[in-house]
């Protein structure tokens, strides 16, 4: 097996300049996240109740999920970015919208249902007088069926009319009811059987897609093939072997995150490890995910080898990892910033 340890400073100024003229879709499950911090010091026992309610000081909303996966595609500025998926009739549909454009992310392919809610992750985070700050419980929005057949038909209506000004086609297939149905899958593969570049982000359904690119972290791999007899704790060659039947099973190419292990990439008779490289710690990896398909997808869109895109997003996934607290984007000049930290190029 081979090993790619990073591209030079010269290719990645040839990636960020390529990645300028590609046209880049993404289509999939779209979350807000909402960040409610509470300040307790200011909290009083309620008359009404025995309570202490959280006074909040502070609110942060963001794109979620595939939302967040197009922010990050945006913020490497390629040529145009089109988002398609489902929200609900609710303020939370409302701003996620409106952040989606306001980060030059062409949203008119959302389709707003009266059937569905939009989902979003509500935060609430407590402060005291110390510096410690405290996360409760996380308050979901989500939806508990299946997507609506006249939401459905909708949706494949805005993928049909999208894809031939599309260069690539991100998937972002999250949620158990999520947009991701049956039908629109095999509209995908069906495009990817026909030439379109796809890659896939699939949390519980990796497995259900061929003849495109999967990009599953190295959890998502191994049971995506029923692993149930690997091992409490895979070694670096069970990963190797997971992402080989993944790419020989599903005629895919399969480019698997191993988080602090970089990744791997194989077309089932090549095999490349893309090691990453350390990141001083404070980190958060809530949505390093993202950052990695978005990456990956620009990169790969503006016909770079897929080991060279992989490495590209090993160093995007660097940048918003070291941002707390949020999900976060890594732009042009931050990925630059990482190269330079990691070759030590001045």
């Amino acid at each position: 097996m081979e090993v790619f340890n990073g591209i030079s400073m010269e290719r990645l100024n040839d990636i960020l300049d390529k990645v300028k003229k590609i046209r880049i879709a993404l289509i999939g499950d779209l979350c807000l996240d909402v960040y409610w911090k509470a300040d307790m010091t200011r909290s009083e026992l309620s008359r009404e109740t025995p309570h202490f309610p959280l006074p909040v000081v502070e609110e942060r909303m963001s794109p979620g999920a595939g939302g967040n996966a197009a922010a990050n595609i945006a913020a490497l500025m390629p040529g145009s970015v089109r988002i398609l998926g489902v929200t609900g009739q609710d303020w939370r549909g409302e701003i996620l919208i409106r952040r989606l454009r306001e980060s030059g992310i062409d949203a008119d392919g959302i389709v707003i249902s009266d059937k569905a809610v939009t989902n979003a992750y509500c935060k609430p985070v407590r402060t005291g007088i110390s510096h410690v700050e405290y996360e409760d419980p996380r308050i979901d929005f989500c939806n508990y069926e299946n997507l609506h057949r006249q939401d459905e038909e909708k949706l494949i209506n805005q993928l049909e009319n999208c894809i031939n000004k599309t260069d690539i086609l991100c998937v972002s297939d999250q949620l158990v009811y999520g947009c991701i149905t049956q039908a629109v899958r095999e509209k995908i593969i069906t495009y990817a059987k026909q030439g379109l570049k796809v890659v896939v982000d699939s949390r519980d359904r990796i497995g259900c897609y061929s003849d495109v690119v999967l990009k599953p972290n190295e959890v998502e791999g191994m049971r995506a093939l029923n692993m149930e007899r690997a091992p409490s704790k895979p070694s670096f060659d069970d990963y190797v072997d997971a992402a080989q039947a993944l790419a020989s099973r599903h005629k895919s190419i399969v480019c698997m995150t191993l988080g602090p292990k970089g990744c791997l990439y194989t077309d089932s008779v090549e095999t490349i490890h893309i090691p990453s490289w350390e990141v001083t710690p404070p980190i958060d990896i809530c949505g390093a995910g993202d950052t990695f398909l978005s990456a990956f997808s620009c990169a790969y869109a503006a016909g770079v080898e897929p080991w060279e895109a992989a490495s590209f997003a090993n160093m995007a996934a660097d940048v918003t990892i070291r941002k707390l607290g949020i999900t976060g984007t890594a732009s042009p000049d931050e990925i630059r910033d990482r190269h330079r930290q990691i070759f030590q190029v001045i």
